[in-house]
Parts: structure tokens; sequence; C-alpha cells
């Protein structure tokens, strides 16, 4: 039976702030969502590093959401930078004319000959 009592016994747990679980959202959006998964991995890194922040000083409860958004919002824009450079290389080496590519093999054998 819920009376006065037990509710001063047992206070309602905390909540987890809205920075941490947008934090946590975004980071896994951000591994997910291609190419805009960049932008979302940044986001979740800044609010994620401000939710462990906040945690620290407070207590609050999320630490593992936080740090969870932080990690994986590093990973998803990791992936997707690796993922964009790869194209702009790829676009920059087919974009060049075969005298282009010869010059870069001469200056290649020219350098793995020193």
């Amino acid at each position: 039976m819920l009376t006065v009592d037990n509710i001063e016994k047992n206070p309602s747990p905390q909540q987890t702030s809205g920075t941490t679980v947008t934090a946590f959202v975004l980071g896994i959006l951000s591994i997910l969502v291609p190419y805009v998964g960049f932008v979302l991995g940044i986001i979740a890194i800044i609010l994620g590093k401000k939710a462990l922040n906040r945690i620290k000083q407070t207590g609050e409860p999320g630490h593992g959401l936080a740090l969870a958004g932080f990690i994986c919002g590093i990973v998803g824009t990791a992936l997707y930078a690796l993922i964009i450079g790869f194209f702009v290389v790829a676009f920059i080496f087919f974009e060049m004319s075969t005298s282009d590519l010869e010059e870069v093999s001469i200056v290649t054998n020219l350098l793995v000959a020193v």
C-alpha cells in the first residue's frame, strides 16, 4: 500500500539529463546514417563531453549513456571521415590523365630507389 511514509523513504530516482540522451542517440545515428553521420558524430562528441563534465560535477545519473554517445560519435565521425577521404582521393586519381599517372609513377620509383 502506498502511503506518505513510503514515498518519503523511497524517493523517485533522478532522471537522466536531455543532453546525455541526445548525445547517445546522435552517437548511434552517426554510425548508422550515411554521410550525415559525420556531422551527427561531431555534435554527439560535443554533447557527450558536455554531459560527462556535468555528470562529473553534479553526480547525476547517465554516465554510461554519455560515454556511449561520446564514443559512438568518435567512431561515426572517424568512419565517415575515412569514407569521404577515400572518395576524395579516388576522385583525384580518376581525374588525372594517364600522363599525370606516369609522372606519379616516375616520382614513386625515384622515392623507392632512394
